[in-house]
């Protein structure tokens, strides 16, 4: 598989990558596979969504991108606004336009089936799906897995290594040979994310893309920010915290410039709204940035919101620098081990991003390319064994506040790292090793089913 820093980045929808975003890129790929002569001969298809995807269907939404990928929509397009309204006028018409297209007959509740306790092997982010003629004989079938991120795959691709793109200039599967690399080229590790860039786009192309990431980014903490519902979707009831926490801290800042009294851990509290506005956004399905997965996708923006506002120097080409730094430690990550919380739980998600985000953080504040290797390290080291146990299949509790915590863990290991020369005894490889390993040895019911951990404390309580 290809990965570049545009793919650990891509914009989609709430409330999950793996759940939300995977679903609608498979289905809508199923959908455009059944072009010509086969499309006009469709008259029902069928989805069916297995594991860790059918446990937490509902409160991922994952019923509802597999609707919407049927009928053509992509995650990095669809109004967020209007999907409401594009479901409830398929479930009253009983009509769905394949590939945005072909009118069928559908009816939400026969055509996608959530198997809550049934899984395929292979992965426990399994969906099938068939396409039938109006006397029931199939016309197409197809098996495809969400492997976290928005990524999906089908059988030949799921046993195929991970690997960068093969025309890449610089290529590396590992912080040791990206170290070598870096030693031997005397470039950083953003410019040799950049060069392999360059391989597979236009200076300009891979700019503006990255920009426009972080401006998606900011948008997205600014409409978490923005929102007027009291509480989030889903029946938790959870009380939305940024909107009136972004007044209070606007308040208390004049307030405190004009006393010249400034709390010294001021950023943080700015930091933890950044994380808030964002995973809310996320959780009220909305537009949203994978970073890379949705259920991690605060940290990253609330770090990188640190650095633009707190640190002097800031600058769009920093920004890029920090978002290239942070895509190499992902792709090794994801190479080596995974980022998807049904894989090998939190410590996938919510690790990564923190170690990515750590990485960035300190290659903008001037870190050599051994004390970013050791930023990353620092911080996944202190999310291993972390569980994915979403409290009703849904990404508010404990993910909202998680993400907060991972992004004050991530500027502390940026400046950790700092103080050091780079030389640690436990390098990234070896955490990113044991992730994995920790990943295999967890039970499946602490791995994003809802069955175990706080999902199944609080639900006793």
């Amino acid at each position: 598989m290809a990965l570049s820093a545009l793919d650990m980045f891509s914009i989609g929808i709430g409330p999950s990558s793996s759940h939300t975003v995977g679903p609608m890129r498979a289905a809508a790929s199923f959908a455009a596979a059944l072009n010509g002569r086969v499309l006009g001969q469709v008259a029902r298809v069928r989805a069916e969504l297995f594991g860790s995807l059918g446990a937490t269907g509902i409160g991922h939404h994952s019923d509802i991108a597999v609707i919407l990928g049927l009928a053509g929509h992509d995650p990095a397009t669809v109004n967020t606004d209007e999907v409401p309204d594009l479901i409830q006028q398929i479930r009253d018409s009983a009509v769905l336009r394949l590939a945005g297209r072909a009118p069928i007959e559908f009816s939400i509740d026969a055509d996608v089936v959530l198997h809550s306790r049934k899984s395929l092997p292979g992965h426990p982010n399994a969906m099938r799906f068939a396409a039938f003629n109006s006397d029931g004989t199939e016309l197409a079938s197809q098996t495809l897995y969400s492997i976290g991120g928005g990524f999906v795959v089908n059988d030949q691709e799921l046993q195929a290594p991970l690997n960068t793109e093969n025309d890449a200039v610089y290529r590396f599967t590992s912080g040791a040979e990206l170290l070598e690399t870096c030693a031997a080229t005397g470039k950083s590790i953003a410019e040799v994310m950049w060069a392999n860039e360059l391989s597979w786009r236009s200076e300009t192309e891979v700019r503006d893309a990255l920009l426009e990431i972080w401006k998606v980014m900011q948008q997205c903490v600014e409409n978490g920010c923005r929102r007027t519902e009291k509480t989030l979707p889903g029946g938790l009831n959870v009380t939305r915290r940024a909107p009136a926490l972004r007044e209070r801290l606007r308040r208390q800042e004049a307030e405190a410039k004009a006393s010249e009294s400034m709390d010294p851990l001021w950023a943080m509290e700015w930091v933890n709204l950044y994380a808030l506005a964002v995973n809310e956004e996320n959780a009220s399905g909305g537009r949203i940035v994978t970073a890379p997965t949705n259920g991690a996708a605060g940290i990253i923006p609330a770090v990188l919101h640190y650095y633009t506002r707190f640190v002097t120097g800031a600058s769009d080409e920093k920004v890029i620098q920090f978002l290239l730094t942070a895509a190499a430690i992902g792709i090794i990550i994801k190479t080596n081990a995974s980022i998807s919380g049904a894989e090998v739980g939190c410590q996938g998600e919510v690790g990564s991003a923190c170690a990515m985000a750590a990485a960035g953080l300190c290659a903008v504040l001037g870190g050599t390319p051994e004390q970013v290797e050791n930023a990353a390290e620092v911080a996944l080291e202190h999310n291993l064994g972390l569980t994915c146990d979403p409290v009703g299949g849904l990404v508010q509790i404990p993910c909202i506040e998680r993400n907060a915590i991972a992004s004050v863990k991530a500027i502390n290991a940026a400046r950790l790292a700092l103080h050091g020369d780079g030389q640690h005894t436990v390098s990234l490889d070896a955490a990113i090793e044991t992730m994995r390993a920790t990943g295999a040895d967890m039970k499946s019911k602490y791995k994003e089913t809802s069955r175990g951990g706080l999902a199944l404390t609080l639900a006793q309580c």
